[in-house]
């Protein structure tokens, strides 16, 4: 077995493990700091929001030597507005430019044709009326509100609220992050942007239901206990799928990656930015929201209820008491007086101190 299988195998079993609960306030603090830069920027520079959002016109050149270089400063010096080119297969550019009316249009068409040596009528132009670029853009809020909706409503019938809540609240956590990224590196937002935006929330969903569904099956019965806080459950429950989180993300993330440094990046497409640059920091994102926000936000929430509460309270007089004893270490989970009682809640192996195991097994003596 490899040395991650194995330390994956480790984690499962209890064995190691590292206290992402108990560490929730540092978490929080990072995931605050980075949520008010990513305010910031949407603040102070705002989205770059694309043609189909805002109106524009999209303008087909004919077969030219002009590079997308030189047409990129053409286009910019006849609209005074920055320009998306990009180079077809027919050897003719597609011109992109936010923020024109009709009239507009044609004087930048005109002034095109001029830079290109081209006559206008061979330059063909579409416009975008900010209308439309306005109904598309409400269209794609309801898309992501009633997503939302669905997805409260679902986590809250197969799990429960407070998990249904911490999914919510992680998800909210995603999107902040990335339209902030998207505001600070100005890339600009498209269709594929809000694509790449409702495919990372539903990526960041699944890992968050793994441990959701594994911290459900740990914490039966977990009142009938006095091992185990809901907190350790909870950690043990991140732990235990933590190999498994950073595989698919990793797995996940060498595509997107290639698509955004080497395609958008190093080749120059950069019509793949818009939807590559999403994905890319939605992931991470979402990979760190599951494990550092949605269970310890869970765990938060649990510990305030009475019973858990109450819970915690005999756990720490089990252990007291062990500890007074000499039975075990004061910080160390004490077994419970009764194994049945124990069962469902067990995170990780068992192990019976031999004070508790005396005059249980076969009888000393020579076998017969």
């Amino acid at each position: 077995m490899s040395k991650l299988g194995n330390l994956g195998a480790r984690l499962h079993r209890g064995e190691i493990s590292y206290d992402f609960v108990g560490h929730r306030k540092l978490w929080y603090g990072i995931s605050i700091l980075i949520t008010i830069t990513a305010i910031v920027g949407l603040a102070v520079r705002g989205l770059n929001m694309g043609i189909d959002f805002q109106g524009g016109a999209v303008f087909t050149t004919p077969k030219t030597s002009v590079s997308v270089a030189q047409a990129e400063e053409f286009a910019k010096d006849a609209a005074d507005h920055e320009a998306v080119v990009q180079k077809l297969g027919t050897g003719g550019l597609r011109i992109q430019i936010a923020g024109m009316d009709t009239q507009k249009s044609d004087e930048v068409k005109s002034a095109l044709a001029q830079d290109f040596k081209v006559n206008p009528e061979t330059i063909n132009a579409d416009l975008v009326g900010p209308s439309w670029g306005e109904q598309i853009a409400n269209k794609a809020w309801e898309g992501l509100a009633i997503f939302m909706v669905l997805v409260v409503i679902y986590l809250a019938i197969a799990f429960e609220w407070r998990m249904a809540v911490a999914a919510l609240v992680a998800l909210i956590h995603d999107i902040t992050i990335t339209t902030g990224i998207y505001a600070l590196v100005g890339f600009e937002v498209t269709p594929g942007t809000i694509i790449g935006l409702l495919t990372i929330l539903g990526y960041s969903l699944y890992d968050t239901v793994v441990v959701f569904d594994s911290l459900k099956e740990q914490t039966k019965d977990i009142t009938k206990q006095t091992r185990f806080t809901y907190s350790e459950i909870a950690n043990q429950s991140i732990n235990g799928t933590l190999v498994r989180s950073v595989n698919t993300t990793v797995v996940a993330l060498l595509p997107v990656a290639g698509l955004l440094f080497i395609g958008g990046g190093f080749l120059g497409a950069g019509t793949l930015n818009d939807i590559s640059l999403s994905l890319f920091v939605g992931l991470a994102a979402g990979a760190y929201s599951s494990i550092f926000i949605a269970t310890p936000l869970v765990a938060d929430l649990k510990e305030r209820e009475p019973q858990m509460k109450a819970l915690r309270k005999r756990v720490k007089a089990k252990r007291a008491q062990a500890a007074a004893e000499g039975d075990l270490a004061p910080n160390r989970p004490a077994p419970d007086a009764d194994p049945e009682d124990a069962a469902p809640a067990v995170v990780g192996p068992r192990n019976q101190p031999a004070s508790r195991n005396r005059g249980r097994g076969r009888p000393s003596g020579k076998r017969r």
